[in-house]
């Protein structure tokens, strides 16, 4: 196998890319300068020193707190809370949103042997005893391991807070990703969350 399969072969097992579409990318970094090769190549050596985990929410981001965290003009009452750190991309991108994050890191998947413990579910609980945080907006996907998810995240909030637990609604399909979903769906899901559990 020469390089060339070896490089198609390695960017077909980027997640939404096939060999089809892996191959016209192999194609174009041939046919393009040199240097543009060479400053992705460089981007990507560089990748896992340059973006960490932000110690207080979970998201990728270069400084720690990340810049959410430290924005003053947030709302720092509401805390949404998302499955992964590109997520927080998608409903930043929907300008509804103004509070807090927290990135779980997953859904609980018993099959594939993900339990509540292998997520961020612990630091989101001690993250709502502080008194300013009055709300958590569950944002996980309308999946059944997001639903399961959501359902074990506001049973905990429930026993161990005193904050108001919400999930986006409207408008977001079932089985479908947040990190997919238009900003005028996401933006309408903000506003028509409803009430998990306390009632």
């Amino acid at each position: 196998m020469n390089t060339l399969d070896l490089l198609i072969r390695a960017i077909a097992r980027l997640p939404g890319l096939g060999r089809k579409s892996a191959t016209r990318i192999a194609y174009h970094m041939l046919a393009s300068d040199r240097s543009e090769a060479q400053r992705l190549a460089e981007l990507l050596h560089t990748l896992h020193d340059s973006i960490i985990r932000c110690s207080v929410c979970g998201s990728f981001t270069e400084d720690d707190p990340c810049p959410v965290c430290t924005d003053s003009g947030r709302d720092r009452a509401t805390i949404c809370v998302v499955e992964h750190p590109q997520d927080v991309a998608a409903m930043e991108a929907s300008n509804e949103y103004h509070g807090l994050y927290h990135v779980l890191g997953g859904v609980i998947a018993p099959i594939e042997g993900v339990g509540p413990g292998d997520l961020a579910i612990g630091s989101l609980v001690r993250r709502c005893t502080e008194p300013e945080i009055h709300e958590v907006i569950i944002a996980t996907n309308p999946t059944v391991e997001g639903d399961t998810t959501a359902l074990y995240v506001a049973q905990q909030l429930e026993n161990n807070t005193n904050v108001a637990v919400t999930r986006l609604a409207l408008g977001l399909p079932v089985g479908g990703d947040l990190e997919y979903a238009d900003r005028l769906t996401l933006a309408r899901s903000l506003r028509g969350r409803t009430s998990l559990g306390r009632d």
